[in-house]
């Protein structure tokens, strides 16, 4: 009979190349906010995939760049710590010959590793299936890989090998979380990233880099299925202020709206959901603030 398996896996890759579709298509339930603008994952975010042949730890890193300010720096290095703490690294890249320097900053990352490399190139529903060989053939000498295992994360094409390898790839062990348990973050974190993504997605492109989301009231009313959640949207300017607001306050209302259905569907319940917009200026150079904010270097160890 075949042994339990059970280890940590990291989602590495350059931002937008898919690596929270992935995790959420794996793990089968939307827990990593998706967005087509870098920066949307900023914390570790941990889920859990339990099968009879084993658990898998998934951990979504901040894509890995060339960081800009503390938040940036902040970022890189949780992904970077990540490739040395876990069982093994899923590499996730796009379906294309070119391996540009975000690519090779990352190769060398690979170098000061010894943990087994599966690279995944996403997003083969973007081309033509006779192309993939010629992806494959452009990476596989670039590093050290255990396995290349094309997918589409959109599509789920090819997403239940890419599960099966990963596990093949694991050292035997425990269960180490409940077997309908999916992720380790709080409630209040998943609600606040829902937040986010709702304005990442509306917002225009100048804004969504600054913005954080924090939840000031989660409360269960008594005797009712219905929760209420005040959350406010921070951003570093008046200006950016105006634009989240929208003529007449559109804007925050489809945000809201957007983000409720989410919210609810996570929570399995009704939720009276209140946004405030606030301007605190530069926050992403301020370690209060990004600690403030729910970006914890010491919670992230």
């Amino acid at each position: 009979m075949a042994k339990f398996k059970s280890g940590f896996v990291t989602l590495i890759g350059r931002p937008n190349v898919g690596k929270s579709t992935l995790m959420n298509r794996l793990i089968g339930q939307k827990i990593a906010i998706t967005s087509n603008k870098p920066q949307t994952t900023r914390n570790r975010i941990q889920t859990i995939y339990t099968a009879k042949e084993g658990q898998v730890i998934f951990l979504d890193t901040p894509g890995i760049h060339k960081a800009k300010n503390k938040l940036g720096e902040y970022m890189v290095s949780v992904a970077e710590r990540t490739l040395k703490e876990v069982d093994v690294i899923m590499w996730i890249v796009e379906p294309t010959t070119f391996i540009g320097a975000g690519e090779r900053h990352i190769v060398e990352k690979l170098k000061n590793v010894d943990t087994p490399v599966i690279l995944v190139i996403n997003k083969i529903d973007t081309v033509n299936k006779a192309e993939i060989l010629t992806f494959i053939n452009a990476y596989k000498d670039v590093a050290e890989f255990a396995e290349i295992v094309p997918v589409s994360a959109l599509k789920g094409e090819n997403t239940d090998d890419l599960m099966s390898t990963v596990i093949k790839y694991l050292p035997e062990g425990p269960c180490y979380y409940d077997e309908d348990t999916i992720t380790d973050q709080p409630e209040r974190q998943i609600v606040a990233e829902l937040v986010r993504e709702k304005a990442l997605r509306n917002l225009s492109d100048e804004v969504p880099h600054g913005i954080a989301v924090a939840i000031e009231v989660m409360k269960e009313r008594k005797g009712g299925n219905l929760i209420d959640i005040d959350a406010v949207i921070i951003c570093e300017r008046s200006s950016h202020k105006g634009i989240i607001i929208g003529k007449q306050g559109s804007m925050l209302k489809k945000i809201g709206t957007d983000a409720r259905k989410d919210i609810e569907a996570l929570l399995d319940c009704k939720v009276n959901l209140k946004l405030w917009v606030k301007v605190k200026k530069d926050w992403r150079d301020s370690d209060y603030l990004i600690k403030n904010y729910g970006y914890d270097k010491n919670l992230d160890t």
